[in-house]
């Protein structure tokens, strides 16, 4: 069983280096977050909002700091290790969706399943059932260009999902659809929180920040202010 929070970052520093000068994405970043919890990351763009995300998703690594998943410190882990955990514990919704063009909407969903040794009758029986939930069954052998914007992230938010994450790191998630397209996919986000998932949000829409149940604003690679801490 884990102790503790689902993260635990301590410490962390990232720091960009362009040409002669230093840029300090990250500074003395402390952060714990449990699990189930709802969160939204906020701030102007070069706050370090989404090295943080990179850095949660472990698809970067600190100068320095640790950051702990589930209780383990996967700052120390190889870069094998952490696309493992990477593969089995962590989702990822983009603005700009990420779909394989050549795959159909079945195929992108399973990648992640085919990427991880899933035999294939448990990928299909668990592809039909993700389709069905997020009313994509008629769309199982469509390309992405033949989708709409809200049915091609309906079709991310099914692959982020399909290996039963711990956590779901959503990028401007609402960013490239209309409205209506992007209140339905907040809320099929919303519903995986409601079922257990950790859901983490980075986002610019001060709109879309005020639904989740606690926000994180950054400013210049400083985290200053966490609604946590609010009486």
């Amino acid at each position: 069983m884990m102790d503790g929070p689902l993260i635990a970052l301590s410490g962390i520093e990232r720091v960009f280096h362009l040409g002669d000068s230093e840029v300090h994405a990250l500074r003395q970043l402390d952060l714990a977050i449990a699990a189930g919890e709802y969160v939204a990351v906020m701030g102007p763009s070069g706050s370090g909002k989404s090295t943080l995300l990179n850095l949660l998703g472990l698809l970067d690594r600190p100068n320095a700091g640790t950051y702990r998943l589930e209780g383990r410190d996967v700052t120390t882990l190889s870069p094998v290790e952490q696309a493992r955990v990477r593969s089995e514990r962590i989702g990822f919704v983009f603005q700009s969706f990420h779909l394989v063009p050549r795959l159909t909407a079945a195929e992108n969903v399973a990648l992640p399943m085919v990427l991880a040794g899933i035999p294939p009758a448990e990928r299909q029986r668990r592809v039909e059932c993700a389709l069905h939930d997020y009313g994509l069954a008629n769309r199982a052998g469509h390309r992405p260009d033949q989708l709409s914007g809200g049915q091609r992230q309906r079709v991310a938010i099914a692959r982020a999902t399909i290996m039963q994450p711990a956590m779901l790191l959503a990028d401007e998630p609402t960013g490239n659809l209309d409205r209506a397209t992007g209140e339905e996919v907040m809320r099929l986000l919303e519903e995986l929180n409601g079922r257990g998932v950790t859901l983490i949000v980075v986002t610019h829409d001060v709109g879309l920040g005020e639904r989740a149940r606690r926000q994180l604003r950054m400013e210049d690679g400083w985290l200053r202010h966490d609604s946590a801490g609010d009486a």
